[in-house]
C-alpha cells in the first residue's frame, strides 16, 4: 500500500510539473481569418492557417449566403470542410445575406415587406421593412434554413445585412438608427436560431452606417458584438489619440460594448485583407502588415475585454502567392498565439 501512496505521490508531482513548464494558454481563444471560396485556389490555406496556431476559418460571401452554400456543399467545399475537420480548425460563414433571407423577387407581390426610401417610395435595392412583421417571420424562417448548410462548428451565426446600405425610411421605421433597425432583425434570427440550436449566438455587425451603438432597441440573450472599422487608419494603431478616423472607431467600439458586453465580443478587422488595400480590385497588391501597429491594436482590444479576434484576407489566393510571395499568416498568428496584456 505504502509503495501505491508512492506512486501517486510521484506522480501528482511529475504533473504539476508538467502544468508548471506548460505554456499559457492564449489570451485570445479565437484567432481567425475570413475568406472567400476564391482565396481557396491556394491550397495550402488550412494547412498555413494551422501551422499559424490560427483557430477559425470563416467562408464569406458579400452578396448571396445561398451562393455560398452551393460552393460549401460542391465536391471542393466538401474537401475544404474535411481538411479543416481534420486539422482541429472551426469553420463559420460570415454573410451579406438580406437578399436570400427576404428574396427580391417578392418585390412585385409585397412591396410593404421592403425598405422605403427618403422619397417616399418602397424600394428592392437594399434590406428589408423591420416594422413588417411578415418580413421579420420571412427572414428569421430563411436563416434557419440557410443554417442547415452554413451550420458553423460553433454555434457562432452571422447574417448580415446587405453591405453599407440603407435600411427602411417608413414612418415607423424612420424612428430607429440603423443599428437599432438592424438589431430588430437579428433579435427575430437568433431566437428562430435557437428553437433548432440551443446553443446559437448570431452577430451584431457594427460597421459601416451601422457602427454606432443602438438607441433604443435591446439585444436578446444569444446577440454578441462583431466590430468592424473599415474606416480605421492601418498605419497607425486604432488607440492613437490624434488618427481621426481610429479615435472615432475606438469611440464607437467602446460605446458598443456598454450596450452588448464583451462576452463573446470578436473585432472582425482588415490587417491581411488584400482586397481592401487594393480598392477591391484585382490585381491585388501586397498587404502592408505592420507588426508593431498590430500588436498595439490588440492590447487595444485586449484592454476592453475582447478576447476574438478575426481578420479578413480576401484577395491572397494563388494569385497573390504568385505575385507577393508568402503572406503574413504566419506572422499575425504567431503574434496572437504570444500576446499576453500589459
Amino acid at each position: 500500500m505504502k509503495g501505491m501512496e508512492n506512486l501517486i505521490l510521484l506522480w501528482a508531482l511529475a504533473a504539476a510539473a508538467a502544468a508548471a513548464d506548460a505554456p499559457p494558454a492564449p489570451f485570445f481563444p479565437v484567432r481567425g481569418v475570413v475568406l472567400v471560396p476564391d482565396d481557396l485556389s491556394w491550397k495550402e490555406w488550412p494547412e498555413r492557417a494551422k501551422r499559424a496556431g490560427l483557430t477559425t476559418i470563416a467562408l464569406h460571401d458579400a452578396l448571396s449566403p445561398r451562393r455560398l452554400a452551393k460552393h460549401v456543399e460542391s465536391a471542393p467545399g466538401r474537401a475544404f470542410l474535411d481538411r479543416c475537420r481534420s486539422l482541429g480548425l472551426d469553420v463559420e460563414y460570415e454573410v451579406h445575406a438580406m437578399r436570400d433571407l427576404l428574396p427580391r423577387e417578392l418585390f412585385e407581390v409585397e412591396p410593404d415587406l421592403f425598405r422605403m426610401d427618403d422619397s417616399g417610395k418602397r424600394t428592392p435595392d437594399a434590406n428589408l421593412c423591420v416594422s413588417s412583421e411578415r418580413a421579420l417571420v420571412l427572414a428569421a424562417r430563411n436563416a434557419v434554413d440557410l443554417a442547415r448548410v452554413l451550420r458553423p462548428t460553433t454555434h457562432r451565426y452571422f447574417f448580415w445585412g446587405d453591405d453599407g446600405r440603407p435600411w427602411c425610411r417608413c414612418p415607423r421605421c424612420r424612428l430607429l438608427p440603423e443599428s437599432d433597425q438592424a438589431l430588430t432583425l437579428e433579435n427575430r434570427i437568433v431566437d428562430a436560431l435557437r428553437a433548432g440550436d440551443p446553443a446559437a449566438t448570431l452577430a451584431h455587425l457594427a460597421y459601416a452606417n451601422t457602427i454606432a451603438p443602438p438607441k433604443t432597441v435591446k439585444p436578446r440573450p444569444g446577440i454578441f458584438l462583431e466590430f468592424a472599422p473599415i474606416e480605421r487608419r492601418f498605419d497607425v494603431p486604432l488607440g492613437r489619440p490624434d488618427a481621426g478616423p481610429n479615435r472615432s472607431a475606438l469611440g464607437a467600439l467602446d460605446a458598443n460594448l456598454k450596450v452588448f458586453g464583451a462576452d463573446g465580443a470578436q473585432a472582425l478587422e482588415y490587417w491581411l485583407d488584400a482586397s481592401r488595400f487594393s480598392g477591391w480590385k484585382r490585381p491585388a497588391v501586397k498587404v502592408p502588415f505592420d507588426p508593431a501597429v498590430f500588436r498595439e491594436d490588440l492590447a487595444a482590444y485586449a484592454a476592453r475585454g475582447v478576447r476574438r479576434i478575426t481578420t479578413f484576407a480576401v484577395f491572397i489566393d494563388a494569385d497573390y502567392i504568385a505575385r507577393h510571395g508568402d503572406p503574413p499568416v504566419d506572422g499575425y498568428g504567431e503574434a496572437l498565439r504570444a500576446f499576453r496584456p500589459r
